[in-house]
């Protein structure tokens, strides 16, 4: 069984990570299993706890691929198609014949493998939730990292996404090459800077 997830489809900056895990439950240890049931949506988890995840679910896995999308590769082709792509792009390097792929809230299209969409999926299933974890850990990472290159707009904090402190940042400093251009957001509309 594999699942797949992303991270960073809602975020005003940064790239699209999507991942996907491939667990072979036959393979799955004890042990693989109990550290696996603390599994959820990343989003339900502290910072501290998705990366005491991370390890466990790259032990576990029998195969898991992390794949990024650029700033200017979703303006250029669309946020809802790059998601699609990556979503298909991880799973394809992960499943095998006769697998079941798992995505959380979408069907992909054209896709060579049986699939099964899986609405808040990342809270019922422990491949999707491992791939959410390894989605968002990696972005975050890199968003943190991307903060000492570009400052002032507080990437270490809100990786990204929108909040009041990173809407002012912008208001105050304009875009850095991170924001997304194409995205219809409320904060950049607000702020007369997106189309």
């Amino acid at each position: 069984m594999a699942g797949a997830d992303e991270a960073g489809r809602g975020s005003l900056a940064g790239p699209l990570v999507a991942a996907a895990v491939l667990f072979d439950l036959e393979r799955l240890s004890l042990a693989d299993r109990r550290a696996l049931s603390r599994l959820n949506d990343s989003k339900q988890h502290s910072e501290e706890g998705r990366e005491e995840l991370y390890p466990l679910v790259i032990r576990a896995a029998a195969r898991a691929v992390v794949v990024s999308r650029c700033v200017r590769g979703i303006d250029s082709r669309g946020l809802h198609v790059t998601n699609i792509a990556a979503l298909r792009c991880a799973l394809m390097r992960v499943a095998e014949p006769e697998t079941l792929c798992l995505v959380d809230g979408f069907r992909l299209p054209d896709f060579g493998f049986e699939q099964r969409r899986v609405v808040g999926g990342d809270a019922t299933s422990a491949a999707i939730a491992a791939a959410s974890v390894l989605a968002k850990v990696t972005r975050d990472r890199y968003m943190r990292r991307a903060a000492e290159r570009h400052t002032g707009w507080d990437f270490d904090t809100n990786v990204g996404y929108s909040t009041p402190e990173h809407r002012a940042a912008i208001a105050a400093k304009g875009i850095s090459p991170l924001h997304r251009l194409s995205f219809a957001s409320i904060a950049y509309q607000q702020l007369a800077l997106g189309g």
